[in-house]
């Protein structure tokens, strides 16, 4: 686990971004919660988001938030509910190659479907997916892979402004229960 203080040291540069040379190693090992989306109807509420982040952050994981620019009140709002550090916030601190590399370096990414769980399932790092109106089987990661789709089964509206009735069925204990199997389930293969 990257120390806070060291992840501040690597993020500096222009603007508080990353600095051009940053590898995909930057933070190996975090557990990246992107509680941002598109559109209100995929975007699950962020006092959930909160409680996931909080729990896997209690359980010792370095948890990060992170997210766009436009994204950063709704971040920092997350990193207070749950608990976390400041320096955990990194919603508009990153670009796309960034953002991937992150990714690509995690052992569980908890999102909304949303384009970084696109990423996850290209980089296969674990991902634990909230779908509200769109089924999985259309934009979701494959089936009997390292991702875990959550969907109450009910279609709707994916460009409406509020949250999904399907999404918002979906409570903080199921996310958990989904993402504390898939870090089980890492840390089982790394022990073999």
């Amino acid at each position: 686990m990257v120390p806070h203080a060291e992840l501040l040291r690597r993020l500096r540069g222009p603007r508080g971004s990353f600095t051009p040379d940053a590898d995909c190693d930057l933070v190996p090992g975090s557990v990246i919660v992107h509680p941002g989306a598109s559109h209100g109807a995929r975007r699950w509420p962020v006092e959930r988001f909160a409680a996931v982040a909080g729990r896997l952050a209690a359980q010792g994981n370095q948890v990060l938030i992170t997210g766009t620019e436009a994204e950063r009140v709704l971040a920092q709002r997350l990193v207070g509910l749950a608990g976390l550090a400041p320096e955990a916030m990194l919603a508009g601190r990153t670009g796309l190659w960034q953002l991937a590399c992150l990714i690509a370096g995690a052992k569980l990414v908890v999102c909304g479907d949303t384009g970084i769980a696109h990423l996850a399932t290209a980089y296969r790092t674990p991902s634990v997916v909230l779908f509200g109106p769109v089924p999985p089987r259309l934009w979701g990661p494959p089936t009997g892979s390292c991702h875990v789709a959550l969907w109450q089964g009910r279609r709707g509206n994916t460009f409406a402004a509020e949250p999904d009735p399907g999404l918002l069925a979906l409570s903080p204990g199921r996310v958990i229960e989904a993402a504390e199997e898939l870090l089980l389930e890492a840390s089982r293969s790394e022990a073999e």
